[in-house]
């Protein structure tokens, strides 16, 4: 059932030529990022892409120049888990309002030697010092980009501890080789592009940093022109030390110092502690997986609620009609919608950090509860906003997490020429984080993934409340599809809490609809996170607006810049598939 054959990308054949030995690449002479539409423009035309194929490996990510560092890596025979750690610190330097070492990651990874799915927790946690009433003033939230905008944000980062627990199982070359090309760009400087000059326009938060306005702005405050080549050598120096020390090199010492001192010494100061950052550990958790037709899904469990709420998506969907359907059709748009509500209700008031909160998984994906909730699904009439159901007994004494979640995040795909694969979502949250620079690198602003109050309407605690140490929920949705127990696809993207969304339409449209991982991404993005029902501007979906308002949806047609990457394994080799609204592409040999 997985996808049709389409001609390869000639990218994939212009874009996998060997860099040099010592790393001294010309950037310039692989990809035109002039010619990739920037995120602020994400719905308007997307560019027609094939889908990429290979036969050994690839990799898919959300820049060309990260996408280059993993396909060498893997071509000198690195691992899975090697190409992801290489082309996150090429991301970290040319994509850095999305993601970094001051940030975190959740993973999903299917390992061939042992034939199972391993899922690996990197997600930041609050510092000891942290109280539920941090975002709270006077008994209510303060504004949201108020908390932003503050040390009061910064969460301990766990994107190193989380990529160097995955190298010590599963890679295959040094440590230090994998920091090479992002060390070598670094010093070299990289075209700007695009996308990032877009983003930088009218970021007045990060301008009002001083550090990060020398960086990211010229002498007169405006942002590099695209094509402007930008080095960061302070960025450099401290993979340097990452990559001779280890994660030790960030965690303490000088570079760990600089991090306390920025947060504690903000205008709005936070309270990190060197202790918070010494003692931070990446956990690897139970994948949560379920059967979908004759698929299994995997992805990463809570704290993360991407994939649990997808799989609820798609149990719910099992009992509609929506396979049959046009995926475009005005029933196709209505029945996505209707199940988005039903898993966001769920979401936002059970999700949470299962250290702290019980998280009743087993009962949300429970077959006769799913069935239940699609039950509410009407084939001509909205439900309006979905109530949240009561699969453990829960719903008396747990309150709704209204808070917002940034959509600036990134995804990348790996598979090794062993069958390997790694699907690993990563983020520093917000755009360009808490906007706070350290040696030439963004801290998060995590902590607004919280809930901003401690109590929901009517008093009840909200399970994604701020607590000491504790991680933040996160709609971050790392995932993999399985066929008799043999990885057939692995999909994520970013977009904040939308990614739910994005994820369930791309696996809809593989799985059900039989199109290419390119077709299924390249469909226009629908849905509802209970509230009104979402369709993107600007595409085909804006016939269909009266139609579901007609059956009672409150329809807004919005940018909704989602950024999918994917690869399929089939039979005859790799299809990869990266999302025209943003600037990455896949490759692979």
């Amino acid at each position: 059932m997985i996808g049709q054959r389409v001609a390869a990308n000639v990218l994939c054949v212009a874009l996998t030529l060997a860099w040099p030995a010592a790393w001294a690449f010309d950037a310039d002479t692989q990809v035109n990022v002039q010619d990739i539409n920037p995120e602020a423009a994400s719905s308007s035309v997307l560019l027609k892409r094939d889908v990429v194929q290979a036969q050994h490996y690839m990799v898919s990510s959300a820049n060309p120049l990260a996408t280059q560092a993993g396909v060498d890596v893997l071509a000198e025979g690195g691992s899975a888990t090697d190409a992801i750690i290489a082309s996150q610190m090429v991301l970290n330097l040319v994509e850095p309002q999305s993601s970094g070492i001051g940030g975190g990651a959740f993973i999903v990874a299917y390992d061939a030697a042992t034939q199972s799915v391993r899922a690996y927790d990197g997600r930041e946690t609050a510092p000891a010092a942290a109280r539920s009433d941090r975002f709270m003033e006077n008994g209510q939230a303060i504004p949201f980009w108020e908390a932003v905008n503050s040390g009061r944000s910064v969460g301990t980062p766990g994107l190193l501890h989380v990529l160097a627990l995955m190298h010590e199982k599963h890679g295959h070359l040094s440590w230090h080789r994998l920091f090479a090309p992002a060390i070598a760009l670094a010093d070299e400087g990289f075209p700007v592009s695009a996308r990032l000059h877009a983003l930088l326009i009218d970021n007045n938060g990060l301008r009002d940093q001083a550090a990060a306005a020398a960086y990211f702005y010229d002498a007169n405050g405006e942002p590099w022109p695209v094509g402007h080549r930008l080095a960061n050598p302070a960025l450099a120096r401290v993979l340097q030390q990452i990559a001779k020390r280890g994660p030790e090199a960030f965690y303490k010492g000088a570079v760990a110092e600089g991090i306390v001192n920025a947060v504690t010494g903000h205008a709005v100061p936070g309270d990190l502690t060197l202790q918070d950052l010494a003692s931070y550990k990446a956990l690897e958790r139970p994948p949560v997986c379920t059967p979908y037709k004759i698929y299994t899904l995997c992805g990463m469990p809570p704290p993360s609620s991407g994939p649990l709420a997808v799989m609820q998506m798609l149990g719910i969907l099992a009992y509609t009609p929506i396979a049959d359907l046009p995926p475009d059709s005005l029933q196709s748009v209505h029945y996505f919608s209707e199940a988005g509500k039903l898993a966001y209700a769920d979401r936002d008031v059970y999700v949470a950090d299962p250290d702290v909160i019980d998280v009743p998984v087993k009962a949300m994906l429970d077959p006769e509860y799913l069935a239940l909730r699609a039950g509410m699904i009407r084939p001509d009439k909205t439900i309006g906003r979905a109530p949240p159901g009561d699969p453990a007994g829960m719903l008396a004494v747990r309150g709704k997490d209204a808070s917002p979640e940034q959509p600036s995040t990134t995804h990348i795909v790996a598979v090794d020429a062993q069958g390997n694969v790694v699907s690993m979502t990563s983020t520093i949250e917000s755009a360009f984080g808490s906007k706070i620079f350290v040696d030439g690198f963004l801290l998060n602003n995590q902590l607004t993934d919280f809930s901003l109050s401690n109590v929901d309407a009517q008093g009840k605690p909200v399970a994604n409340r701020l607590e000491p140490l504790k991680r933040p929920r996160s709609s971050m949705a790392p995932m993999l599809v399985l066929k008799d127990g043999k990885p057939v696809m692995a999909i994520g993207s970013p977009g904040g809490s939308a990614i739910i969304n994005y994820v369930a339409k791309t696996l809809l449209g593989v799985l059900d609809w039989e199109l290419n991982i390119q077709q299924a991404i390249d469909l226009p993005n629908r849905g509802s996170r209970n509230s009104f029902t979402e369709l993107e501007k600007n595409t085909s979906l804006h016939g269909l607006a009266a139609g579901l308002r007609v059956m009672g949806h409150e329809v807004r047609e919005v940018d909704f810049p989602s950024g999918l990457q994917g690869v399929v394994l089939t039979p005859d080799g790799l299809e990869g598939g990266s999302d025209p609204r943003r600037e990455g592409v896949s490759l692979g040999r």
